[in-house]
């Protein structure tokens, strides 16, 4: 069986067929099967499990039905598409191309070709709800992270390195004292998050990509500082944890910040692209969730705690990019979203001393079409509560609570940079029931918070902006 195709062929395939030899070609093609379990038998070894990542490309011959159906009876030898009008029967290959095109059409919902940017004022209409949105704050480049204070001002973190202070008035004011930051690729300026006792105590929280030299070459971190919130300046600002290795890619930093209930810090660190080299290897900081006293000293109880070899701020490992990182107020869970690759996006529950998987296993498949895990299971590593296939690009999430959107109390909200929406996500008993899309075409949504008094806030970029939702009130 051919397992692997160049790039060059993979984009180019207008249906993904795996080869099989001819004695599994004879007894399959006498059993009546539907198209999914034909995509399974003799497409999935070649383009993943689901047929949504497949039809998520670049379709040289065309994705007409006429097409499709004249792809798969006569193939693309030269590309490595074989024929398959003598194995599969007629129905069966009208059937494959009706299926293409249900999944096609599956895709055309995530149409972001025209972003709108649903305007402050217009009101939108949810399960059980009515919604508008006002803008909070602009001309900003990607803003990251949202932490609100006593009193109703607001910091916000823009990955540019840039970090203000919004007043209750409206007014933003710009914070001294950021510790420097890679402002390249994925990196910068990331997360704030607030001391469970900011109120006595004034200690705030930041994630960012942090750089050192090493010969004629820029190697990146993620790092964690604390620092003294004083008016508008930071003071006493100290670095309390940084991910080793270092790297030179500059992309798949994470990085959320989160406190739990029993009040030690729980934050992303991504794979920074090298999933060999850290998601599964416990002496490395990439691709795992950490869990951190508040002065960077590691808690007593964490699972990898006085074993040679494996680093101690780990809680979790076998991530890839997680994104969002947010705490059930309810039950104190720890909940988080990561990145796959071409399909497989993740929401996790976080579970001490757990592995996700990544990259034994994985709903995805690597960008140019090429399998880079066979197996979505294995004994001993995490299914996801959820995935997306195609990839939504989930990133910053939080828990409703409260009781201004009665409709979606406990929900979970997170952003989807890529199809540029906002996800509502109904749980129940840890598990979940469904997604309703949200303000679709509102730009690439980095983060979603609620404010102590109850409003849910969404930071979007390109162009930088912050919006709160409020509800309306039924007539």
């Amino acid at each position: 069986m051919t397992k692997y195709f160049s790039f060059t062929t993979l984009v180019l395939l207008a249906l993904g067929l795996a080869y099989v030899d001819s004695n599994q070609t004879d007894k399959i093609t006498q059993q009546k099967r539907s198209p999914e379990q034909i995509f399974d038998e003799l497409c999935s070894s070649c383009h993943g499990a689901s047929a949504q990542t497949f039809v998520d490309r670049r379709w040289k011959h065309g994705n007409s039905r006429a097409e499709l159906i004249t792809t798969i009876t006569n193939g693309w030898a030269d590309n490595g598409m074989p024929s398959f009008g003598k194995t599969l029967k007629k129905k069966e290959i009208e059937g494959m191309a009706d299926y293409i095109l249900k999944n096609l059409a599956n895709m055309g919902k995530f149409d972001v070709t025209k972003v709108t940017h649903p305007r402050p004022g217009e009101t939108f209409t949810s399960e059980g709800m009515k919604f508008q949105i006002e803008r909070v704050a602009e001309g900003l480049d990607s803003p990251w992270g949202m932490a609100f204070l006593p009193g109703g001002d607001m910091l916000i973190t823009d990955r540019n390195g840039k970090m203000y202070r919004r007043s209750a008035a409206g007014d933003m004011q710009p914070i001294s004292g950021v510790p420097p930051v890679v402002a390249e690729g994925q990196g910068g300026l990331l997360d704030v998050e607030l001391h469970p006792q900011f109120a006595q105590n004034n200690l705030i929280y930041l994630s960012y990509s942090i750089g050192k030299k090493e010969g004629d070459k820029v190697l990146t971190s993620t790092a964690i500082s604390r620092a003294r919130l004083e008016g508008n300046q930071l003071l006493d600002e100290k670095m309390i944890f940084d991910a080793q290795p270092y790297f030179t890619t500059r992309h798949h930093y994470g990085s959320r910040l989160e406190f739990g209930r029993d009040g030690y810090l729980y934050f992303s660190v991504g794979d920074r692209g090298n999933h060999y080299k850290t998601s599964q290897q416990l002496d490395a900081g990439g691709g795992k969730i950490h869990r951190i006293k508040d002065d960077g000293s590691i808690p007593a109880d964490n699972p990898f705690v006085g074993q040679a070899g494996k680093t101690a701020s780990v809680y979790s490992y076998g991530h890839r990019n997680p994104q969002g990182l947010c705490m059930d107020p309810t039950t104190g869970q720890i909940w988080a979203t990561e990145h796959g690759p071409r399909g497989g996006d993740e929401i996790n529950m976080i579970k001490k001393g757990a592995d996700y998987g990544w990259p034994t296993i994985s709903y995805g498949i690597n960008y140019d079409g090429t399998i880079m895990t066979p197996k979505t299971a294995q004994a001993g590593m995490e299914q996801p509560i959820h995935q997306w296939t195609p990839s939504i690009g989930p990133s910053g999430m939080t828990f409703v609570k409260g009781d201004r959107y009665p409709a979606w109390k406990g929900n979970l909200l997170l952003g989807s940079l890529r199809f540029q929406y906002l996800s509502r996500v109904v749980l129940k008993d840890g598990k979940f029931q469904k997604e309703e899309i949200l303000l679709q075409k509102m730009g690439r949504l980095r983060n979603v918070e609620m404010s102590p008094d109850g409003y849910i806030y969404i930071a979007t970029e390109q162009p930088g902006m912050i919006n709160r939702i409020v509800p309306v009130a039924a007539n």
